[in-house]
């Protein structure tokens, strides 16, 4: 059960876009703008682990662009994402920013689902 061509780069396309989005997130976690320190106080969020979150989400990112080890780094940024929700939801926000991690998590499940067989195997019960 080999994607087709087309299968194959919808999923690179759709995991790159979502990628870059979540290193740009994870770069205005490390430089701190303005608009990250007044989210960190929204949120209630010491601004000190603004650097340490990005990071995590590089390295959750770098696995998650390996071919080999693509599937834990879908778990652990679905994780990372889980607690974006969480936090917006303790915080008061309105549905869309609660919903956003949950929707950009879909999305990148979405990439690796059309460019990696052995999870569309496995999600679709075939050999």
């Amino acid at each position: 059960m080999q994607p087709n061509r087309t299968q194959l780069w919808l999923g690179r396309i759709t995991s790159g876009i979502f990628s870059l989005f979540l290193v740009g997130d994870a770069i205005s976690h490390i430089m701190k703008p303005a608009p990250v320190i007044e989210a960190f106080t929204h949120l209630g969020l010491p601004l000190s682990t603004g650097t340490g979150l990005g990071l995590l989400v590089l390295a959750c990112v770098a696995l998650y662009a390996l071919p080999r080890t693509a599937h834990l780094g879908v778990v652990l940024l679905t994780a990372y994402l889980g607690g974006a929700v969480a936090i917006h939801v303790r915080a008061g926000d309105p549905v869309f920013n609660i919903l956003f991690p949950a929707i950009i998590g879909a999305l990148l499940w979405l990439g690796l689902f059309l460019r990696d067989q052995q999870l569309r195997s496995f999600i679709l019960c075939k050999q």
